[in-house]
């Protein structure tokens, strides 16, 4: 019998998470003013960071049970910052802090600034309706 293949693996779902989130920051580096598209894509930023945290734990399982310790120890170093700053985009965002939102989204920019993404993209506009999510997510 052959290998089951899953074509939705927790670092494909990263890397996509990602790409969309470097995409939402750059919309927001372009917004002026506060409206509604700014909390849609703020919001999605903060709620796309914790989905990546999510995936950390799938990939570091699978490197656990062969016995990598160390890589997924340091795989798991190099993910945590993206709880927290998750949960300080979040936390300002419900304040209306948007000095906050801007250090914090200028620090995560710097994580992703090796992530390329093409002008001409398939990811579409991921962050409609994020505001509305995270608000219900209280």
């Amino acid at each position: 019998m052959s290998r089951v293949y899953n074509p939705d693996s927790a670092g494909k779902e990263r890397n996509q998470l990602t790409r969309s989130i470097v995409l939402a920051l750059r919309e927001l580096m372009k917004q002026q003013g506060t409206d509604d598209l700014t909390r849609d894509l703020a919001a999605y930023v903060a709620l796309a960071l914790d989905d990546v945290n999510g995936t950390i734990e799938a990939s570091v399982s699978a490197w656990e049970k062969r016995g990598y310790w160390v890589k997924a120890d340091k795989f798991r170093l190099e993910w945590e910052w993206t709880s927290g700053y998750s949960r300080t985009l979040s936390e300002a965002l419900k304040k209306e802090d948007w000095a906050t939102v801007a250090m914090t989204s200028a620090k995560i920019a710097q994580k992703f600034n090796k992530i390329t993404v093409p002008e001409r993209n398939r990811l579409g506009t991921p962050w409609v309706g994020s505001w509305k999510r995270l608000m219900e997510a209280k």
